[in-house]
């Protein structure tokens, strides 16, 4: 990892500001925002028995003391007040109500309520301060129960509730959500007529749109007519933000305007809240250009706007708005450390929150959570504990947010164990914390916990979300048990927590899962399908190897209407690349021409696959060479299709040239690269790049690296050296390594190592019929049919069957499908009797005798041969020359490996016949051209 810089938390000191000068008057002083000279004036006037200072002086300070939140010095007012019998000569409650308003500013409830208890006589003013009090407090719904106090005590006390009381109890209630308690306030309204104040409509309009109700909160406004002021227009537009309608906010921000009323901060914010939901950038920029005009820039609107560019990724723009606000507050740093991160730009955040300290500013709680995504993104995993130290510190990481963060950096920075700690730490876990720990576990792998967690979670009580079930749907992936999958699909539709999105995702898992039927029956029942529900099943049916039925549904999806996406076709090409169907490919490749679909990336390198993949290595090459940017992932391609049709030497000049511009090979470069040089017999090449994946690259192999230098060495005749090779691997070998050295002992009739790969393939894959048929196959050149009956026994008993040998071939635009022994194809009795043609010439004019030791079943000679003369490649051959004309080349495609006697045959006809001849088999292409082959007989 590199040196990662420390962050800068320890910030320079803030310039302060001179104080004021000491002759100035209290009022002056007051304003000023000197609260200790305004203090020490205040008891200079009462000492020295002089009368106490007028209760507007005392109401100045306090003013002050409000604003600044000072309670301590708002106690030692309260006290001289009493002690001067200043509180005791307040017959008016002016003084007293002017200290119920900064004990409530100062979020001191209890005193405020002691004091307002010790009132003789209590005015309208005094609850409204009181219901003021509260509400600074986040007291929303103790303001409205001193509100139904003051209703109870009316026909008392004579203190009816005016205008400013019903203001204060609508914003409680609104607050509150209390929808039911505010049409009650507005009813009393009415029926006082305080409805026609506009301070009380405009109350009205916040309050029912805060609850939800946004069609009355617009009746009010409506009705209101002639008494709309500036604030009722922003309570309405600020509504609608609210309610996520924002164009209903744009038209009112325009009839606004039509009807002369001039904006002002609150209006600028709700409508640049507004271009920056909708992405309006031009209508963000006319009222920047607008309050540039107005000189009315203040740092509410500064702040609105930089966020407005942020959301549009505008962000030198949203910089240049920030250079310009005057005296900088938290919001406006905090604001653009989070537009850089907003728009990826994580390193360029570190460094402005290094500016940030600088000029004095410490890291509050938005600030940590902007900066732990900021290092999360970038996998500073040093950086970001310097930010959790800090948070630990400040006694911040208590903080749900913060801790959440936490969680979700040290998942980005691969650090499970310790989102795992920061998660076991947190005293309260909401449904996010939840989620993002089981959200750790499934996407590190480790879905057994992910598991675990989530049923801890329902115990909890917790409520699941679609989020949650995400990534419960991931951990099913990973472990492929159909039987979980079952269950939390069940789950999800019992509660209702299967949106599209989910749908989609259950379709590729049962499809992953090889459960085809399940994921069709969902697909089916979709009355929405969009382009991901339709590659989803297009996709499934390919990995089942149902390619022509995924070709087929594709075919549905574009007369659906559905435009493919680059995914879509990604899919599709994959499908045909397995068909080996030449002009269905084509016919895809000009669809993404016509389409002007941009060929890169995972597009371009699936149509190098599709072209290798049906046989045709110049349209691969021709499109590999016409790529504008070549990534891996291409030259990957490349080198995987030359590899593929025998071309080991030119797979390795790719591969080199690859190198030279700069690009680093991965682990599937060097498989596909070991890869072909075993198919290409190139045994010193093959040691020669593993060595240096390893050496140069550090690269760990992976078991398939090992399997490639396995076969070449076991296929180049070198058994015994492929043993000690396996022998000291440095990790412990499975079944792909050892399927390598099985098939090389086959080929090489190496019987005795043969007997201890059998061993450890059926041990490590016991269910595997793959390995049994090939297991079976070497007892039966062996000669050993006693061994070869008991292993397909053993094969019945467990339910595993062997993949009938299949191939096809192309002609026209329909693919036709061929089995051993095949009889069901129309034209059944024609192929036939071509067959029978081809192979009396082949006897007669190229001395053709059939092998018959690569029939594995223990018949006659004349069985044998028989068995021979129906492979399905060999009636895929004699379809292809009755059903093309002379010189046509043919391809085809065959799901095994090409036994030894076919190829003999392929390579007669390609000769005696004049055809260039194909065909793919389960490991490699074979070209076939006037009586040779590409593999040079080795495969």
């Amino acid at each position: 990892m590199a040196t990662t810089a420390a962050l800068p938390f320890h910030p320079t000191p803030r310039r302060k500001l001179p104080p004021a000068s000491a002759g100035a008057s209290l009022r002056q002083l007051c304003k000023d925002g000197d609260l200790r000279e305004a203090l020490r004036q205040l008891a200079a006037r009462s000492a020295r028995g002089r009368a106490p200072p007028p209760t507007d002086h005392y109401g100045w300070v306090l003013d002050l003391v409000a604003v600044r939140r000072a309670v301590s010095e708002g106690r030692q007012l309260h006290a001289h007040a009493v002690a001067t019998g200043a509180l005791g000569d307040d017959d008016a409650g002016f003084l007293a109500t002017k200290l119920l308003f900064m004990y409530g500013k100062c979020g001191r409830l209890p005193d405020a309520h002691r004091l307002f208890d010790g009132m003789p006589a209590r005015t309208v003013f005094s609850w409204n301060a009181l219901i003021g009090a509260c509400l600074s407090s986040g007291g929303a719904g103790e303001a409205v129960g001193v509100y139904r106090a003051m209703r109870a005590s009316e026909p008392v006390a004579g203190a009816a509730p005016d205008g400013c009381t019903l203001a204060s109890v609508l914003k409680a209630c609104g607050a509150e959500g209390d929808g039911r308690c505010g049409s009650e306030v507005h009813g009393l309204a009415v029926k006082s007529g305080l409805d026609r104040s506009t301070l009380v409509a405009n109350a009205l309009v916040g309050m029912y749109a805060k609850c939800g109700l946004l069609d009355s909160a617009l009746r009010v406004f409506e009705w209101m007519r002639d008494g709309r002021d500036v604030a009722s227009w922003n309570s309405a537009i600020s509504g609608c933000v609210q309610n996520g309608m924002f164009l209903e906010a744009l038209d009112l921000f325009r009839r606004m305007q039509s009807d002369g009323f001039s904006m002002n901060s609150y209006t600028t914010v709700g409508v640049l809240q507004v271009c920056a939901e909708l992405a309006q950038l031009n209508h963000g920029r006319e009222l920047h250009a607008a309050l540039l005009k107005c000189g009315t820039e203040f740092n509410i609107q500064c702040n609105a706007l930089l966020v407005m560019y942020a959301r549009c990724g505008w962000v030198d723009s949203a910089l240049g708005v920030f250079r310009e606000i005057g005296d900088k507050d938290y919001i406006s740093w905090n604001s653009m450390l989070s537009c850089y991160v907003q728009n990826r730009l994580y390193a360029e955040a570190i460094d402005f929150f290094g500016e940030m300290v600088q000029n004095g500013f410490n890291p509050d709680h938005a600030c940590i959570v902007s900066l732990l995504s900021a290092v999360g993104h970038l996998g500073r995993l040093i950086n970001g504990r310097e930010v959790h130290a800090y948070a630990v510190k400040q006694r911040l990481d208590s903080d749900l947010q913060i801790a959440n963060t936490l969680m979700d950096m040290y998942i980005k920075c691969y650090s499970v164990e310790c989102s795992a700690r920061v998660f076991d730490r947190m005293r309260i876990k909401d449904h996010v914390s939840w989620t993002t720990i089981i959200a750790c576990y499934a996407q590190s792998s480790r879905y057994s916990e992910a598991i675990g967690k989530f049923r801890t979670a329902q115990k909890e009580g917790i409520k699941v979300d679609p989020m949650m079930m995400g990534s419960i749907l991931e951990a099913c992936s990973g472990l492929k048990s159909i039987s979980l999958l079952k269950q939390v699909h069940s789950y999800a539709i019992r509660n209702g927590l299967l949106d599209l999105i989910l749908k989609n995702r259950i379709i590729d898992i049962y499809g992953e899962c090889g459960e085809v039927c399940y994921a069709l029956n969902i697909f089916e029942m979709l009355d929405k399908k969009d382009i991901v529900t339709w590659t989803s099943m297009v996709n499934c049916f390919a990995e089942n190897g149902l390619l022509h039925e995924a070709v087929a549904l594709f075919g549905k999806m574009l007369n659906a209407g559905i435009q493919p996406d680059s995914v879509a076709l990604v899919g599709i090409l994959g499908a045909i690349a397995g068909l080996s169907s030449l002009t269905k490919g084509k016919e895809i490749h000009g669809f993404l021409i016509r389409g002007k679909f941009p060929v890169e990336g995972a597009v371009v390198s699936s149509l190098v696959d599709m072209y290798s993949g049906c046989g045709s290595m110049n349209y691969a090459l021709k499109v590999f060479d016409e790529a504008k940017c070549k990534d891996v992932v291409l030259w990957t391609a490349m080198i995987n299709a030359t590899g593929m049709h025998g071309h080991g030497k030119q797979a390795i000049y790719i591969f080199k040239r690859m190198l030279e511009t700069g690009v680093s090979p991965d682990h599937v470069s060097f498989l596909a690269l070991l890869y072909a040089c075993s198919h290409s017999k190139l045994v010193d090449e093959g040691k020669f790049y593993l060595d240096m994946m390893v050496s140069k690259y550090k690269l760990q192999p992976w078991q398939e690296h090992y399997a490639c230098v396995v076969d070449l060495l076991g296929r180049s005749g070198q058994t015994e050296e492929a043993y000690k090779f396996i022998k000291s691997m440095p990790l412990e070998p499975k079944s792909v390594v050892w399927c390598a050295l099985l098939g090389a002992c086959r080929i090489h009739k190496n019987h005795e190592l043969a007997m201890i790969a059998t061993d450890k393939l059926l041990e490590l894959e016991p269910d595997n019929p793959g390995n049994y048929v090939l297991v079976s196959n070497v007892f039966a050149e062996m000669g050993k049919w006693n061994n070869v009956k008991e292993i397909r026994t053993k094969m019945t008993e467990q339910g595993l069957r062997k993949d009938p040998a299949c191939s096809w071939i192309e002609i026209g635009n329909t693919v036709h499908t061929f089995t051993a022994r095949d009889h069901s194809h129309r034209d059944s009795q024609a192929i036939h009797l071509k067959l029978a043609e081809i192979t009396e010439k082949l006897r007669r004019e190229g001395q053709y005798v059939e092998d018959t030791s690569f029939v594995l079943h223990d018949v006659s000679e004349e069985e044998k041969i028989d068995l021979l003369h129906r492979h399905s490649e060999r009636l895929a051959i004699s379809f292809g020359l009755i059903s093309t004309a002379s010189g046509t080349p043919l391809r085809i495609a065959k799901n095994l490996r090409v036994c030894g006697d076919c190829h003999e045959f392929t390579k007669l006809v390609s000769k005696l016949f004049e055809r260039e001849i194909v065909v793919r088999d389960a490991n490699r292409f074979h070209h076939f051209s006037g009586g040779t082959c590409s593999c040079g007989d080795f495969w």
